[in-house]
Protein backbone atom coordinates (compact mmCIF):
# COMPACT_ATOMS: atom_id res chain seq x y z
CA UNK A 1 0.00 0.00 0.00
CA UNK A 2 1.40 3.30 -1.12
CA UNK A 3 1.28 6.32 1.55
CA UNK A 4 1.22 9.70 1.10
CA UNK A 5 2.40 12.41 3.41
CA UNK A 6 0.91 15.87 4.05
CA UNK A 7 -0.23 18.75 6.05
CA UNK A 8 -3.83 18.92 7.48
CA UNK A 9 -4.84 22.43 6.50
CA UNK A 10 -8.63 22.30 7.81
CA UNK A 11 -11.34 20.29 9.69
CA UNK A 12 -14.69 20.40 9.20
CA UNK A 13 -17.20 17.85 11.00
CA UNK A 14 -14.89 14.97 11.04
CA UNK A 15 -13.26 15.88 7.91
CA UNK A 16 -9.34 16.90 7.47
CA UNK A 17 -8.20 18.37 4.21
CA UNK A 18 -4.82 17.19 3.67
CA UNK A 19 -2.19 19.31 1.59
CA UNK A 20 0.42 17.04 0.09
CA UNK A 21 2.08 19.69 -2.08
CA UNK A 22 0.49 17.91 -5.12
CA UNK A 23 -3.10 18.43 -4.11
CA UNK A 24 -5.39 18.64 -1.11
CA UNK A 25 -7.19 15.17 -0.28
CA UNK A 26 -10.31 15.31 1.76
CA UNK A 27 -9.42 12.44 4.44
CA UNK A 28 -11.01 11.25 7.45
CA UNK A 29 -9.23 9.08 10.46
CA UNK A 30 -8.57 5.48 10.47
CA UNK A 31 -8.34 3.02 13.05
CA UNK A 32 -6.98 4.40 16.80
CA UNK A 33 -6.92 8.01 15.61
CA UNK A 34 -10.55 7.39 14.58
CA UNK A 35 -12.03 5.75 17.85
CA UNK A 36 -9.70 8.45 19.74
CA UNK A 37 -12.04 10.47 21.63
CA UNK A 38 -10.01 13.07 22.02
CA UNK A 39 -10.25 16.71 20.58
CA UNK A 40 -6.70 16.76 20.31
CA UNK A 41 -5.77 13.44 18.57
CA UNK A 42 -5.62 15.05 14.80
CA UNK A 43 -5.86 18.86 14.54
CA UNK A 44 -5.07 21.76 11.42
CA UNK A 45 -1.36 21.63 11.24
CA UNK A 46 -0.44 18.49 11.97
CA UNK A 47 1.95 16.45 9.95
CA UNK A 48 0.38 12.90 8.69
CA UNK A 49 0.02 10.02 6.68
CA UNK A 50 -2.76 9.10 4.39
CA UNK A 51 -3.25 5.72 2.10
CA UNK A 52 -4.61 5.15 -1.14
CA UNK A 53 -8.40 5.01 0.14
CA UNK A 54 -7.93 9.02 1.40
CA UNK A 55 -7.39 7.43 5.48
CA UNK A 56 -5.57 9.03 7.52
CA UNK A 57 -3.18 6.04 9.52
CA UNK A 58 -0.37 8.24 11.44
CA UNK A 59 -0.40 11.64 13.02
CA UNK A 60 3.37 12.41 13.14
CA UNK A 61 5.26 14.01 16.54
CA UNK A 62 3.95 17.65 17.12
CA UNK A 63 7.03 20.66 18.24
CA UNK A 64 3.95 22.52 19.54
CA UNK A 65 0.12 22.94 20.34
CA UNK A 66 -2.02 25.85 20.03
CA UNK A 67 -5.56 25.57 21.79
CA UNK A 68 -6.91 28.50 20.66
CA UNK A 69 -8.16 27.72 18.00
CA UNK A 70 -6.44 24.31 18.01
CA UNK A 71 -3.90 24.07 15.62
CA UNK A 72 -0.75 22.50 15.96
CA UNK A 73 3.38 22.80 14.46
CA UNK A 74 3.72 26.67 14.62
CA UNK A 75 7.39 28.03 13.19
CA UNK A 76 6.34 31.69 13.65
CA UNK A 77 4.40 34.13 15.64
CA UNK A 78 3.36 37.44 14.94
CA UNK A 79 2.43 39.52 17.74
CA UNK A 80 0.57 42.28 16.30
CA UNK A 81 -0.07 46.23 17.60
CA UNK A 82 -1.06 49.53 16.34
CA UNK A 83 0.84 52.23 16.91
CA UNK A 84 -2.49 54.16 16.79
CA UNK A 85 -5.98 53.26 17.40
CA UNK A 86 -5.65 51.37 20.01
CA UNK A 87 -2.43 52.18 21.52
CA UNK A 88 0.09 49.48 22.60
CA UNK A 89 -0.79 47.81 25.60
CA UNK A 90 3.15 47.32 26.01
CA UNK A 91 2.58 44.88 29.27
CA UNK A 92 0.39 42.67 27.10
CA UNK A 93 2.99 42.80 24.46
CA UNK A 94 5.15 41.00 26.99
CA UNK A 95 3.02 38.52 27.95
CA UNK A 96 2.41 37.58 24.33
CA UNK A 97 6.53 37.10 24.15
CA UNK A 98 5.76 35.16 27.04
CA UNK A 99 3.29 32.66 25.10
CA UNK A 100 5.29 32.33 22.16
CA UNK A 101 8.81 31.45 24.03
CA UNK A 102 6.51 28.90 25.88
CA UNK A 103 5.47 27.66 23.36
CA UNK A 104 8.45 27.31 21.52
CA UNK A 105 7.76 29.59 18.60
CA UNK A 106 10.00 32.07 16.95
CA UNK A 107 8.00 35.57 17.91
CA UNK A 108 8.10 38.77 15.96
CA UNK A 109 6.75 41.88 16.66
CA UNK A 110 4.38 43.91 14.18
CA UNK A 111 3.26 47.48 14.91
CA UNK A 112 0.80 48.21 11.88
CA UNK A 113 -0.64 51.61 11.35
CA UNK A 114 2.31 53.51 11.14
CA UNK A 115 0.78 55.81 8.29
CA UNK A 116 -0.99 57.14 10.99
CA UNK A 117 1.84 58.49 13.68
CA UNK A 118 5.21 61.05 13.06
CA UNK A 119 8.45 60.09 12.91
CA UNK A 120 9.43 60.62 16.32
CA UNK A 121 6.55 58.91 17.92
CA UNK A 122 7.58 56.20 15.66
CA UNK A 123 11.30 56.63 17.35
CA UNK A 124 9.60 56.90 20.81
CA UNK A 125 7.87 53.11 20.09
CA UNK A 126 11.45 51.46 18.88
CA UNK A 127 13.09 53.21 22.24
CA UNK A 128 10.51 51.66 24.26
CA UNK A 129 10.87 48.04 22.19
CA UNK A 130 14.54 48.11 22.52
CA UNK A 131 15.07 45.19 24.43
CA UNK A 132 13.83 42.64 21.71
CA UNK A 133 16.81 43.31 19.74
CA UNK A 134 19.21 41.83 23.26
CA UNK A 135 16.42 38.74 22.60
CA UNK A 136 16.67 38.49 18.43
CA UNK A 137 13.02 39.02 17.97
CA UNK A 138 12.62 41.33 15.22
CA UNK A 139 10.33 44.40 15.45
CA UNK A 140 8.88 45.35 12.20
CA UNK A 141 7.05 48.77 11.58
CA UNK A 142 4.18 48.20 8.79
CA UNK A 143 1.50 49.85 6.79
CA UNK A 144 -1.11 47.77 6.02
CA UNK A 145 -2.75 51.42 4.05
CA UNK A 146 0.41 51.96 2.48
CA UNK A 147 1.89 48.62 1.69
CA UNK A 148 4.64 49.24 4.14
CA UNK A 149 7.11 46.83 5.23
CA UNK A 150 4.96 43.74 4.09
CA UNK A 151 7.59 42.40 1.58
CA UNK A 152 10.11 42.54 4.98
CA UNK A 153 7.39 40.27 6.47
CA UNK A 154 6.40 38.17 3.97
CA UNK A 155 10.65 37.72 3.64
CA UNK A 156 10.65 36.04 7.02
CA UNK A 157 7.96 34.08 7.26
CA UNK A 158 7.69 32.20 4.03
CA UNK A 159 8.24 28.49 3.56
CA UNK A 160 7.06 28.69 7.56
CA UNK A 161 3.91 28.35 9.43
CA UNK A 162 3.12 31.54 10.53
CA UNK A 163 0.36 32.36 13.32
CA UNK A 164 -1.07 35.52 14.16
CA UNK A 165 -1.76 36.97 17.55
CA UNK A 166 -2.69 40.54 19.14
CA UNK A 167 -5.62 42.59 20.13
CA UNK A 168 -8.76 43.22 18.05
CA UNK A 169 -8.56 46.35 15.66
CA UNK A 170 -4.78 46.04 14.79
CA UNK A 171 -5.41 45.21 11.49
CA UNK A 172 -3.86 41.39 11.87
CA UNK A 173 -6.80 40.08 8.76
CA UNK A 174 -5.81 43.04 6.84
CA UNK A 175 -2.23 41.74 6.39
CA UNK A 176 -2.91 38.79 6.31
CA UNK A 177 -5.09 39.25 3.61
CA UNK A 178 -1.80 41.15 1.63
CA UNK A 179 0.29 37.72 2.37
CA UNK A 180 -2.41 35.35 0.93
CA UNK A 181 -4.34 34.72 -2.35
CA UNK A 182 -7.51 33.30 -1.00
CA UNK A 183 -8.82 36.47 0.66
CA UNK A 184 -10.78 34.02 3.42
CA UNK A 185 -10.85 36.82 6.17
CA UNK A 186 -13.37 39.22 6.85
CA UNK A 187 -11.14 42.46 8.50
CA UNK A 188 -12.68 43.77 11.47
CA UNK A 189 -14.70 46.78 12.26
CA UNK A 190 -12.84 48.99 14.70
CA UNK A 191 -15.49 51.26 16.91
CA UNK A 192 -14.37 54.85 17.05
CA UNK A 193 -15.82 54.68 20.37
CA UNK A 194 -14.20 52.17 22.39
CA UNK A 195 -11.05 51.76 20.19
CA UNK A 196 -11.60 48.11 20.17
CA UNK A 197 -11.92 45.67 17.20
CA UNK A 198 -15.58 44.06 16.22
CA UNK A 199 -17.37 41.60 14.24
CA UNK A 200 -13.35 40.09 13.46
CA UNK A 201 -13.88 36.48 11.82
CA UNK A 202 -12.35 33.70 13.46
CA UNK A 203 -10.85 31.40 10.81
CA UNK A 204 -9.31 28.04 11.87
CA UNK A 205 -7.91 27.30 8.45
CA UNK A 206 -4.24 27.56 7.16
CA UNK A 207 -4.10 29.62 4.26
CA UNK A 208 -1.69 29.45 1.71
CA UNK A 209 1.23 32.04 1.39
CA UNK A 210 1.69 33.47 -1.84
CA UNK A 211 5.35 33.23 -1.13
CA UNK A 212 4.92 29.73 0.45
CA UNK A 213 4.48 28.22 3.98
CA UNK A 214 1.09 28.95 5.50
CA UNK A 215 -1.05 31.68 7.63
CA UNK A 216 -3.13 31.32 10.33
CA UNK A 217 -4.91 34.10 13.09
CA UNK A 218 -4.86 32.67 16.13
CA UNK A 219 -7.36 34.49 18.34
CA UNK A 220 -5.78 32.51 21.53
CA UNK A 221 -3.08 34.83 21.33
CA UNK A 222 -5.17 37.53 22.69
CA UNK A 223 -5.04 36.66 25.30
CA UNK A 224 -3.73 38.65 28.67
CA UNK A 225 -3.66 35.40 30.85
CA UNK A 226 -0.01 34.11 31.76
CA UNK A 227 0.99 30.40 30.71
CA UNK A 228 1.09 27.32 32.66
CA UNK A 229 4.50 28.54 34.02
CA UNK A 230 5.18 25.52 36.71
CA UNK A 231 7.94 27.36 38.90
CA UNK A 232 10.29 29.79 39.04
CA UNK A 233 12.83 28.31 36.78
CA UNK A 234 9.92 27.93 33.72
CA UNK A 235 9.44 31.98 34.10
CA UNK A 236 13.24 32.28 34.10
CA UNK A 237 13.70 30.27 30.32
CA UNK A 238 11.01 32.48 29.06
CA UNK A 239 13.44 35.52 29.70
CA UNK A 240 16.13 34.50 27.22
CA UNK A 241 18.63 37.55 28.21
CA UNK A 242 18.57 36.03 31.34
CA UNK A 243 20.65 33.53 29.55
CA UNK A 244 23.19 35.76 28.34
CA UNK A 245 27.18 34.94 29.36
CA UNK A 246 27.05 35.95 33.68
CA UNK A 247 28.19 35.04 36.64
CA UNK A 248 26.71 32.59 38.62
CA UNK A 249 24.45 33.46 41.45
CA UNK A 250 25.85 32.85 44.66
CA UNK A 251 22.15 30.96 45.83
CA UNK A 252 21.67 27.85 43.89
CA UNK A 253 17.58 28.52 44.51
CA UNK A 254 18.15 32.43 43.55
CA UNK A 255 14.66 34.01 42.48
CA UNK A 256 16.77 37.92 41.28
CA UNK A 257 15.28 39.88 43.89
CA UNK A 258 16.26 40.52 47.22
CA UNK A 259 19.38 37.53 47.04
CA UNK A 260 22.85 39.50 47.22
CA UNK A 261 25.91 38.37 44.55
CA UNK A 262 23.12 38.04 42.38
CA UNK A 263 24.12 37.42 38.63
CA UNK A 264 20.81 38.67 36.82
CA UNK A 265 20.83 41.95 39.31
CA UNK A 266 24.10 42.58 37.98
CA UNK A 267 23.72 42.30 34.34
CA UNK A 268 20.35 45.01 35.42
CA UNK A 269 23.14 46.93 36.82
CA UNK A 270 25.55 46.94 33.72
CA UNK A 271 22.82 47.46 31.37
CA UNK A 272 23.08 44.47 29.89
CA UNK A 273 19.50 43.48 30.54
CA UNK A 274 16.71 46.93 30.38
CA UNK A 275 14.80 47.87 33.85
CA UNK A 276 12.06 47.47 32.17
CA UNK A 277 12.25 44.01 31.58
CA UNK A 278 13.78 43.23 34.92
CA UNK A 279 10.74 45.21 36.42
CA UNK A 280 8.42 43.38 34.05
CA UNK A 281 9.88 39.63 35.43
CA UNK A 282 9.72 40.92 38.83
CA UNK A 283 5.90 41.25 38.52
CA UNK A 284 5.00 38.47 36.74
CA UNK A 285 7.07 36.40 39.36
CA UNK A 286 5.60 38.46 42.17
CA UNK A 287 1.79 37.68 40.56
CA UNK A 288 2.83 34.04 40.36
CA UNK A 289 4.09 33.43 43.52
CA UNK A 290 0.86 35.16 44.90
CA UNK A 291 -1.73 33.25 42.42
CA UNK A 292 -0.20 29.56 41.75
CA UNK A 293 3.11 28.92 43.38
CA UNK A 294 2.35 27.76 47.13
CA UNK A 295 5.60 26.58 47.73
CA UNK A 296 6.83 29.84 47.60
CA UNK A 297 4.42 31.59 49.63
Amino acid sequence: MVFIQGRVINKVQGFYYVDTGKGVYESKLRGLLKRSDRKDNCVVGDIVEISEENSITKVFERKNLLLRPVVSNIDYLVIQFAARNPVIDYERLGILLLHSFFNKIKPIIVINKIDLISEEEKQEIANNLSYLKDIKVPLLFISQEKNIGIQELENIIKDNVTAFGGPSGVGKSSIINLLQNEKELKTGVTSERLKRGKHTTRDTKLLHLSAGGFIIDTPGFSSVEFPEIEDIKALEELFPEFSQKRKPCKFNDCIHINEPECGIKELVENHKITEYRYNFYKKIYETLKNERWNKYD
